[in-house]
């Protein structure tokens, strides 16, 4: 451990610069700054610091423009004036490091969790090292995820990239807490993206508790930091994953939310002068998106695999909105939650026959991918006749697939919401026990 240690030091020590390219605020406005005289110094998307008057601060260069450059700070502009000094810091990079694993950090490597860190011996870019398209695996073996309907109805296998639709509380993020418990992974890296300050305590102290932050690193930029910070923190996540996924490791990485990922975008695109046209969004939004989610799944031979979900904050439940449709069409599964299966009291609140995992049929067997056509087709049966059911229209025996699927229904439902406390098998006994009864009904 002190071998290891020394090296991420000298590391330090080797990539410190001692001088640095200086340049001068020239205007500040719209929460920007033009900077002069680094102008050809500087390449899009380099860092800088900015000496303030309280200390140092850090922001990104979005535009390059003549003999001036803008840069949006990762503070705000209170307190900065003409004049001030913008040293510029290179290029975005992270040195992700083993020693990392039960920590939280932000989005440039530093602790938030108060003790020190050290970073790597091999910093790697933010925007990753595309993987030659032919020469990745495929989707690997179905994964224990603690979770009845994960086990069986939308199976989540290695290499996976699923998406979770769901509008505010309706409880995203207590799925997530539970994937982040009971998934089957070498390493978790999570990724808070906007989330409340409170939250991450309570995600780390209460959630995860020691056992689970055993084997977790947290990258955490709250809903008070810069734009640049809050998309600069899925990008620092997915780049923790591929320094455990080259390892041979099999990651989970958790990312919430894509929508606030997105929203920071904007922001950063707007000040770069990008117009948005995409329903509030700028065109880059859908490039950006798919970017970061093609960083994620099976690696080439000799490298490990991350499994991503990715959650998305759909307002009013529209499944049609820009950010939704852009992960949707990208993604390898999708998972709605409904509002109206959470206010009835049934949680997880997942609408089976909106979600759809494109691991099957694959990830099952015959008789497995059997169990689960014949669940979907009595759920199916149900929510088409449900407003007939619940007004009493209905008359038994009218029709059997009906009649089937009122018997099953609530066993279904109940199965839905099941935690699974043994493995998939118990899982798909469990779905098989539903089902049994409404077939002699039938």
């Amino acid at each position: 451990m002190a071998q290891v240690g020394f090296e991420n030091l000298l590391s330090v020590v080797e990539t410190t610069e001692v001088s640095r390219p200086i340049g001068r605020i020239v205007a500040l406005e719209d929460g920007r700054l033009l900077v002069a005289g680094l102008s050809l110094h500087a390449a899009m998307g380099d860092l800088v610091r900015i000496q303030t008057p309280t200390g140092r601060a850090r922001g990104e260069v979005v535009r390059l423009d003549g003999e001036r450059m803008t840069v949006l700070p990762d503070v705000p502009l209170e307190g900065l004036s003409i004049g001030l000094r913008v040293g510029l810091l290179g290029a975005a990079l992270l040195a992700p490091d083993d020693s990392w694993i039960g920590r939280v950090i932000d989005p440039y490597g530093d602790p938030l969790d108060g003790k020190a860190i050290l970073p790597g011996v091999a910093p790697r870019r933010l925007t990753g090292r595309p993987l030659n398209p032919t020469q990745r695996r495929p989707l690997g073996a179905r994964l224990e995820t603690g979770l009845c309907v994960f086990n069986t109805l939308l199976p989540l296998v290695r290499g996976q990239r699923i998406g979770l639709f769901a509008g505010s509380g309706v409880g995203k993020s207590t799925i997530m807490a539970m994937l982040a418990q009971r998934i089957t992974a070498d390493v978790v890296v999570i990724a808070m993206i906007g989330e409340r300050g409170r939250e991450v305590r309570e995600f780390v102290e209460r959630v995860l508790g020691p056992q689970g932050m055993a084997r977790t690193v947290i990258v955490a930029a709250t809903s008070d930091r810069s734009a640049a910070l809050r998309r600069r923190c899925a990008q620092a996540a997915m780049t923790v994953a591929e320094h455990f996924r080259d390892q041979g490791k099999n990651v989970l990485l958790l990312a919430d939310s894509i929508t606030r990922l997105a929203d920071a975008h904007r922001e950063i695109a707007v000040s770069g002068g990008e117009a948005a046209n995409l329903r509030g969004y700028p065109p880059s939004t859908a490039s950006m998106i798919t970017t970061l989610c093609e960083r994620a799944g099976p690696g080439e031979a000799g490298m490990g695999d991350i499994t991503a979900i990715f959650t998305v904050l759909v307002a009013g439940s529209d499944m049609e909105e820009p950010v939704a449709d852009i992960l949707r069409g990208v993604l390898d599964g999708h998972v709605v939650l409904d509002r109206r299966i959470a206010e009835r009291g049934r949680f997880p609140a997942i609408d089976v026959l909106r979600s759809v995992s494109r691991a099957l049929p694959l990830a099952a067997s015959e008789a497995e991918n059997a169990l689960i056509a014949e669940a979907r087709r009595l759920l199916g049966a149900y929510e088409r006749a449900e407003l007939m059911i619940q007004s009493g229209l209905y008359a038994a025996g009218s029709d059997p697939a009906i009649d089937a699927a009122i018997v099953a229904w609530p066993k279904l439902d109940q199965f839905i919401a099941l935690r699974e406390t043994e493995n998939t098998v118990h899982s798909f006994a469990a779905l098989a026990n539903c089902l049994s009864p409404a077939a002699n009904a039938g």
